[in-house]
């Protein structure tokens, strides 16, 4: 059997193919890391990880574009932030975010860092969720 350009390109194709619909199945099944606050450093800017605490305070922007959360986990606090469209996604799938302050929640979100602090940004409106 002689292997030629055309049948390592159908190989190649056929196995990227392959790869890519098994990362769409299974991407759904990856959690993200579960961490506590006072375990968040500068080493995990980027990382989508999960932390479970209450909201202690939620603060609009001054353009009312953005929201502020407190969150407490027992080991710190962190801010998270959640931006215009995440708020719209939020505001239109009928949740108050009022109705989470001194609730016990679990947050999806990245890190990030502003002005020396380290910060969460909420993923997407199923990003926050009230445990018992």
């Amino acid at each position: 059997m002689e292997i030629t350009d055309e049948k390592i390109f159908k190989l190649a194709l056929v196995t990227s193919l392959v790869g890519m619909m098994g990362m769409l199945f299974f991407a759904s099944y990856i959690e993200p890391k579960e961490i506590v606050v006072n375990e968040i450093t500068r080493n995990n800017i980027g990382e989508t990880v999960a932390v479970t605490g209450v909201i202690d305070s939620i603060k609009m922007s001054s353009s009312g574009k953005s929201c502020f959360l407190e969150l407490n986990d027992g080991t710190g606090k962190i801010n998270v932030i959640i931006f215009e469209s995440t708020l719209v996604e939020l505001q239109d799938a009928g949740n108050d975010l009022e109705s989470f302050k001194g609730q016990k929640v679990k947050i999806v979100g990245s890190i990030t860092e502003y002005k020396s602090s380290m910060e969460l940004i909420l993923s997407n409106s199923n990003s926050i969720k009230l445990q018992s």
